[in-house]
Order: C-alpha cells, then structure tokens, then sequence
C-alpha cells in the first residue's frame, strides 16, 4: 500500500494550520492498511484561540482527543462523514489521534450496521462497537484505550496504541467491503468517472446497486463522492494556484459550466471560490 497521503486535500487554508498546530500522518501496521488512508496526529499549545476548518472526506475517523493537559479528559469517538464544512475551535493545549478509515473501510471493524447510520454524526466508541460483538473481547478493547492512545508523547507510541485498538477489534474480511473501496478509491483517481452512470457503466452494475453498497458500506451515495472530491480538487487549486482558470477548471472537474462549481464550492466551503483564492 502506498504512504501516507502528503496532499492537502479538505484542509481549508492548510498553511495557516499548519504554522499553528503540528500535524502528521503516520502509517498503520501491515494488517490495516487495506482498511485505513492513514492516522492523523495533531498537537497544539496556542496563545491565542484558533478556529480549524476542514470539508470532510467521504470516511469515518476514529478520534481519540483531549483538550487540556489531564488524562483523565481524554476520550474517544466514531466520527461518521461530516456532510458540511467542520469547524473545531483549538484552544490551550492539546492533542488528536485520529484514524482515517478508507471510505468503505470502516464496515469491516463494525459489520453490525450500515455505515450511513453514522453519517453526520460523532458517537461515544462503545455505542458503535459494543453493538453484535462479545462484550468481553470489544470491553478490553475500549478499556482504558483513550489513554493508551493519547498519554504518550512519543508519537511511535501512539500509533502502537492506535494499531492495538485497531487490531483488537478486527477487522472481520468482507469481500463487500473491498468492492465499495475500490469504486471508492476508482472515483477519486479516475479523473473520466463524473457521474454515477459512468461508474455504473464502467463496472457492470446497475446504478440502484451502487447506491445499496455505498449506503452500507461508504456512508454517503457515489454521487455525493464524486461531488466531494470535485470540491477537494477545487480547493487544492485555489490553495496552490493564485491564477486559477475557474471555467477550465469547471469543464475538468465534468461541471455543466462555471455557476455550478462556484455554487457548489461557496455551500461547502462558505465563500465562493473567487473570494477564497486571493487571500492564500
């Protein structure tokens, strides 16, 4: 599998994030790697109160977090796919171990539910993992787990944190699962996929069952997926290109004309792309 991701791909005005926070990705260990893009570390001692802004990829995170400096405020949560922009206020100091699952990934570790009954919400880790498996085997594995993840400050420690909790919960083979990460993963490459008909066609389904399989195993239907990562695509160029061809770029990205792209970005992203290029 290939390395951490070094895009910056939903992260809105990812340089000012970055001169605030630290931020890392770090690889998972062998057997999760089909599973996950990567983890995600974050720590920070601010001055001053920062506001963070991401438009969320189609995926489920696991998110160990605590704001302060007491172990005992540490926690743990199944964060679904955020369906609008994500804001998190960072304040004092504090620290994120998060797990970015593969959309379509996730199912494997929790097969009791579709994946879409997480969507657009955050749920305490035993609410969804306790649910269909023996409580002894997932009650040691939530035991004590936000602190295992988060109270070392050697980072190599946390991801042997991350990687045992991970690996004490499955996750349980599912050749379904490959399936929708795989369409997944074909649509955010496949620069010529712009449409559900055009995948379906592609890959010898019909378009109801793309919309069953990404409903129970990615969260979101293909068509929000391609929209998505149309605007993640448009809001890498604005951060990188000061110059952007909006019209060019609407054409590429398999929009009707410029107006759709603009309105798409503005509801996501909250200003138009226009406003939002020339400040970065």
């Amino acid at each position: 599998m290939a390395a951490p991701r070094r895009d910056t791909k939903g992260i809105v005005d990812a340089g000012e994030l970055f001169s605030r926070v630290r931020f890392r990705r770090r690889e998972p260990a062998e057997p999760l790697r089909p599973y996950l893009e990567h983890y995600w570390l974050i720590d920070w001692d601010l001055p001053q109160p920062y506001a963070s802004h991401v438009v969320p990829h189609p995926s489920v995170n696991v998110v160990f977090q605590r704001f302060g400096t007491r172990p005992e405020d540490g926690f743990g949560e199944v964060s679904g796919i955020g369906l609008g922009l994500c804001t998190q206020k960072l304040e004092g100091t504090g620290r994120v171990c998060g797990v970015q699952f593969r959309p379509g990934g996730f199912r494997p570790f929790a097969p009791g539910h579709a994946v879409s009954e997480w969507t657009g919400r955050s749920l305490a880790l035993g609410s969804v993992f306790r649910d269909g498996a023996p409580d002894g085997a997932v009650g040691g594995a939530l035991a004590g787990a936000a602190q295992a993840v988060l109270e070392p400050d050697d980072e190599h420690a946390r991801v042997a944190a991350l990687d045992a909790f991970l690996l004490s919960l499955g996750p349980t083979p599912d050749p379904r699962a490959d399936l929708a990460m795989a369409l997944a993963h074909r649509i955010r490459t496949d620069r010529s996929i712009l449409r559900v008909s055009e995948l379906a066609r592609a890959e010898g389904l019909s378009a109801r069952t793309l919309q069953r399989l990404f409903a129970q195993y990615v969260g979101v239907g293909p068509k929000w997926v391609i929209l998505r990562y149309r605007i993640h695509e448009a809001l890498e160029r604005a951060e990188t290109d000061a110059a952007v061809d909006w019209a060019g770029l609407a054409a590429d990205l398999g929009y009707a004309d410029q107006a759709h792209l603009v309105r798409d970005f503005t509801a996501t992203v909250g200003v138009p792309p226009t406003a939002y290029a020339p400040s970065r």
